[in-house]
Protein backbone atom coordinates (compact mmCIF):
# COMPACT_ATOMS: atom_id res chain seq x y z
CA UNK A 1 0.00 0.00 0.00
CA UNK A 2 1.53 3.32 -1.06
CA UNK A 3 1.12 6.46 1.03
CA UNK A 4 2.51 9.96 0.79
CA UNK A 5 3.89 12.16 3.51
CA UNK A 6 1.85 15.28 2.93
CA UNK A 7 3.45 17.50 5.58
CA UNK A 8 5.55 17.43 8.72
CA UNK A 9 4.59 19.09 11.98
CA UNK A 10 7.40 21.66 12.18
CA UNK A 11 7.74 22.09 15.95
CA UNK A 12 7.14 18.41 16.77
CA UNK A 13 9.65 17.16 14.19
CA UNK A 14 12.25 19.78 15.11
CA UNK A 15 11.86 18.95 18.81
CA UNK A 16 12.35 15.25 18.14
CA UNK A 17 15.49 15.82 16.08
CA UNK A 18 16.86 18.22 18.71
CA UNK A 19 16.50 15.51 21.36
CA UNK A 20 18.09 12.88 19.11
CA UNK A 21 21.05 15.16 18.34
CA UNK A 22 21.42 16.06 22.02
CA UNK A 23 21.58 12.40 23.07
CA UNK A 24 24.07 11.45 20.34
CA UNK A 25 26.28 14.44 21.04
CA UNK A 26 26.13 13.87 24.79
CA UNK A 27 27.29 10.29 24.31
CA UNK A 28 30.19 11.50 22.17
CA UNK A 29 31.16 14.88 23.61
CA UNK A 30 30.80 14.55 27.38
CA UNK A 31 33.52 11.86 27.64
CA UNK A 32 35.77 14.01 25.42
CA UNK A 33 35.06 16.98 27.67
CA UNK A 34 35.96 15.03 30.77
CA UNK A 35 39.20 13.83 29.16
CA UNK A 36 40.07 17.38 28.06
CA UNK A 37 39.36 18.68 31.56
CA UNK A 38 41.67 16.09 33.10
CA UNK A 39 44.36 16.82 30.53
CA UNK A 40 44.00 20.55 31.19
CA UNK A 41 44.26 20.05 34.94
CA UNK A 42 47.21 17.70 34.63
CA UNK A 43 49.47 20.28 33.03
CA UNK A 44 49.94 18.30 29.79
CA UNK A 45 48.24 21.08 27.88
CA UNK A 46 50.35 23.98 26.68
CA UNK A 47 47.35 26.31 26.49
CA UNK A 48 47.58 27.55 30.07
CA UNK A 49 47.15 31.16 28.96
CA UNK A 50 43.78 30.30 27.37
CA UNK A 51 42.57 27.62 29.76
CA UNK A 52 43.93 29.37 32.84
CA UNK A 53 44.97 25.97 34.15
CA UNK A 54 41.44 24.79 35.03
CA UNK A 55 40.53 22.68 32.02
CA UNK A 56 37.98 25.18 30.69
CA UNK A 57 38.45 23.80 27.18
CA UNK A 58 37.11 20.44 28.33
CA UNK A 59 34.09 22.03 29.97
CA UNK A 60 33.15 23.50 26.59
CA UNK A 61 32.57 19.93 25.33
CA UNK A 62 29.87 19.51 27.98
CA UNK A 63 27.94 22.41 26.45
CA UNK A 64 28.31 21.19 22.86
CA UNK A 65 25.29 18.82 23.04
CA UNK A 66 23.09 21.79 23.95
CA UNK A 67 24.52 23.85 21.08
CA UNK A 68 24.01 20.98 18.63
CA UNK A 69 20.45 20.47 19.87
CA UNK A 70 19.66 24.15 19.26
CA UNK A 71 21.17 24.07 15.80
CA UNK A 72 19.36 20.80 15.01
CA UNK A 73 16.04 22.34 16.09
CA UNK A 74 16.45 25.40 13.89
CA UNK A 75 17.74 23.52 10.84
CA UNK A 76 15.06 20.81 11.11
CA UNK A 77 12.35 23.44 11.42
CA UNK A 78 13.64 25.17 8.29
CA UNK A 79 13.87 21.80 6.51
CA UNK A 80 10.28 20.94 7.48
CA UNK A 81 9.01 24.30 6.24
CA UNK A 82 10.79 23.82 2.91
CA UNK A 83 9.48 20.25 2.64
CA UNK A 84 5.91 21.32 3.41
CA UNK A 85 6.12 24.01 0.73
CA UNK A 86 7.62 21.62 -1.84
CA UNK A 87 5.12 18.86 -0.97
CA UNK A 88 2.29 21.19 -2.00
CA UNK A 89 3.80 21.35 -5.49
CA UNK A 90 4.96 17.78 -6.08
CA UNK A 91 2.92 15.75 -3.61
CA UNK A 92 5.48 14.72 -1.00
CA UNK A 93 7.55 11.61 -0.40
CA UNK A 94 5.93 8.35 -1.40
CA UNK A 95 6.36 5.40 0.95
CA UNK A 96 5.12 1.84 0.79
CA UNK A 97 3.78 0.30 3.99
CA UNK A 98 2.44 -3.13 4.93
CA UNK A 99 -0.48 -3.97 7.11
CA UNK A 100 0.55 -5.80 10.27
CA UNK A 101 -2.01 -8.54 9.56
CA UNK A 102 -0.52 -9.16 6.11
CA UNK A 103 3.02 -9.36 7.47
CA UNK A 104 2.01 -11.69 10.32
CA UNK A 105 0.30 -14.12 7.94
CA UNK A 106 3.21 -14.26 5.50
CA UNK A 107 5.80 -16.85 6.73
CA UNK A 108 8.40 -15.77 4.14
CA UNK A 109 9.01 -12.27 5.57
Amino acid sequence: MKKRIKRFGVVQTASMFAIVYFVFMAIIMIPFGLIMTVVGLSGFSDHSHFLNGFGAGGIFFVFLPFIYAGIAFVMTAIGCLVYNLAAKWIGGIEVEIDDQAEVANNPFQ
